[in-house]
C-alpha cells in the first residue's frame, strides 16, 4: 500500500461542487484528482522559484527569449 497522507480541508461550496463534478469525469476519484491538482501546483511553484533565481543571477528573459520559448513545443 502507498503510504498516504490524509488531509481535511474545506473549501467554498461553488469550488466544491466543480471539483467534485470534474474528478467524476476524470476516472481518478476525488483524492485522486485532488492529489493530481496539488502536484501540479507544486510544479508550477517550484518553477517560479528557479525562474526568479535564474533571473537574479542573470537578469530578466529577454522579449525575444520568451518568444522563442513560446514557439517551442511541450
Amino acid at each position: 500500500m502507498t503510504n498516504v497522507d490524509k488531509i481535511r480541508i474545506s473549501v467554498p461550496a461553488e469550488l466544491g461542487a466543480e471539483v467534485r463534478e470534474l474528478a467524476a469525469g476524470s476516472g481518478l476519484g476525488l483524492s485522486g484528482w485532488i492529489a493530481e491538482a496539488l502536484a501540479d501546483r507544486i510544479r508550477d511553484e517550484n518553477l517560479r522559484i528557479a525562474v526568479e533565481a535564474f533571473e537574479a543571477e542573470n537578469g530578466a528573459f529577454t522579449e525575444e527569449e520568451l518568444a522563442a520559448a513560446r514557439r517551442k513545443p511541450c
